[in-house]
């Protein structure tokens, strides 16, 4: 079996600004509500948050671009795919890996959503406090 480099952590290539609302996804480092609750705070903090990855992590970012927008969250504004070149690390040559960019913008009940998921978790803290 080949493995092959996988820089999903890097920053932005070269020829593009580093993107503040860029969330650059990995199947193997965090956990998927991890990046849910990242993009979430992104899209508070910047409107729209853009999740981008290679190779195996793309059923990942499609997951959780499906979990924000069944939720009420977010809107698809653009999709993106293309093939990135990479070296092989065990055979040394050029190889195309598959990649996604997607981003979601701040659906008008964003903000509304969010503030009854806050509420509804501080009375959820309040009542296991009254159960102690």
């Amino acid at each position: 079996m080949t493995t092959i480099a996988e820089p999903v952590t890097a920053t932005a290539t070269p020829n593009e600004p580093n993107k503040k609302n860029r969330i650059q996804v990995s199947n193997t480092k965090k956990p998927l509500f991890f990046y849910v609750n990242l993009a979430k705070r992104y899209i508070q903090q910047h409107n729209e948050v853009e999740l981008s990855a290679l190779g195996m992590a793309i059923a990942t970012v499609v997951t959780i671009a499906e979990i924000l927008k069944n939720n009420g969250l977010a809107t698809e504004k653009k999709v993106l795919t293309s093939t990135v070149g990479m070296k092989d690390e065990s055979k040394g040559r050029l190889v195309q890996k598959a990649k996604i960019e997607i981003v979601l913008g701040k659906s008008e009940k964003f903000d509304n959503l969010m503030a009854h998921s806050a509420a509804t978790t501080k009375s959820e803290a309040a009542t296991e406090d009254d159960k102690k």
